[in-house]
C-alpha cells in the first residue's frame, strides 16, 4: 500500500516540474497571439454567431480560434469564414 502512494507522489511531483517548464516570460513579445487581438480584415471575413471577443491566433497552426460555450462544455473551435473555411494566416515563402 505504501508503494502505491509513493508512486502516486512521484507522478504528482514530476507533473508539477514539467508544468513549470512551460511558463515563459511574454513581456515584449508580439501581441498577435493575445485573446481578442483580431485584425479588422479577419473580423470582416468571420461568419456570424462566433464570439470574436474570445478569438485568438494560435501559434501551433497560425489559425484563428474562439471559445464556443456549448450546453455541456466550453471549448476552442476554429474561427470560420462565411464560406465555412477556417481562417488562418498565410505564410510568405522565404526567398
Amino acid at each position: 500500500m505504501q508503494t502505491k502512494y509513493r508512486n502516486c507522489s512521484l507522478v504528482i511531483i514530476a507533473s508539477a516540474l514539467l508544468a513549470s517548464c512551460g511558463i515563459t516570460n511574454t513581456e515584449g513579445q508580439n501581441d498577435r497571439y493575445e485573446i481578442g487581438n483580431i485584425p479588422e480584415n479577419v473580423v470582416a471575413m468571420a461568419a456570424p454567431d462566433q464570439d470574436l471577443s474570445t478569438a485568438r491566433l494560435l501559434s501551433e497552426d497560425d489559425c484563428y480560434w474562439y471559445m464556443h460555450a456549448g450546453p455541456v462544455e466550453t471549448t476552442l473551435v476554429p474561427l470560420r469564414a462565411t464560406g465555412g473555411r477556417p481562417i488562418c494566416v498565410v505564410q510568405q515563402p522565404v526567398s
